[in-house]
């Protein structure tokens, strides 16, 4: 089963932002492209415009934005999830 493409706006200190990796990498993503908006402040002021967000993580599955962990987990126990992984 293909994967979609999963990318997380995060920061190397982000608790919220392992624990949504460990989540995704236990769904069966290999392969998360992680935007380090802690690197790279232009990043976070692109994030902020994209989503209207100021917190990490910020999580993209395809082209749907998902949002944080919370909502991420929400979507994962709402069974809304897995659909969204298999394209």
């Amino acid at each position: 089963m293909k994967m979609a493409n999963v990318t997380m706006y995060c920061t190397a200190v982000c608790p919220y932002c392992t624990m949504a990796e460990k989540l995704l990498t236990a769904k069966g993503v290999k392969e998360i492209n992680k935007i380090r908006v802690d690197l790279d402040p232009a990043q976070m002021g692109e994030m902020i415009a994209k989503t209207g967000r100021r917190t990490v993580p910020q999580i993209y599955i395809g082209s749907t934005h998902v949002g944080g962990f919370d909502d991420l987990s929400e979507l994962d126990q709402g069974g809304g999830l897995a659909p969204l992984l298999a394209e």
